[in-house]
């Protein structure tokens, strides 16, 4: 599980990134987005396909990378507002979307006790009377 403090902003790129290139292309790709790399902030880079993330970090002290490819599905992002070349997130969020969670899916449904809890507590489940 990856912690960052609460000071550290997420940013995710919105175009596709070419995922070959390590520290010094990241840092380039936070350039054109019009960003400092070495504010602080996490910068976050997906592929064409979505299959592949990179993220990059500076700490203070060095740069730090992290990758990951899905083995299936893609990485889905939340709902976006504007035009904006990237969008800031929250750390939540981050670690979703790096668990692969698909957003667009998400929905929140109806709590319905199993019937083994009804029986056990005593509740009918027989409705006819």
């Amino acid at each position: 599980m990856l912690s960052l403090p609460p000071t550290v902003r997420v940013f995710v790129a919105l175009a596709p990134l070419d995922m070959r290139g390590s520290f010094d292309a990241l840092a380039g790709a936070v350039r054109r987005l019009g960003l400092d790399p070495v504010d602080g902030h996490l910068y976050l880079f997906l592929n064409k396909r979505r299959r592949i993330a990179k993220a990059l970090w500076f700490d203070g002290s060095g740069w730090c990378v992290l990758a990951k490819r899905l083995e299936a599905g893609s990485f889905q992002l939340p709902p976006l507002d504007g035009d904006k070349p990237q969008v800031a997130i929250d750390g939540s969020t981050f670690a979703s979307l790096l668990a692969g969670i698909d957003f667009t899916a998400a929905r929140r449904g109806w709590y319905r006790r199993p019937a083994s809890e009804k029986v056990r507590k005593g509740i009918d489940t027989d409705l006819r009377v």
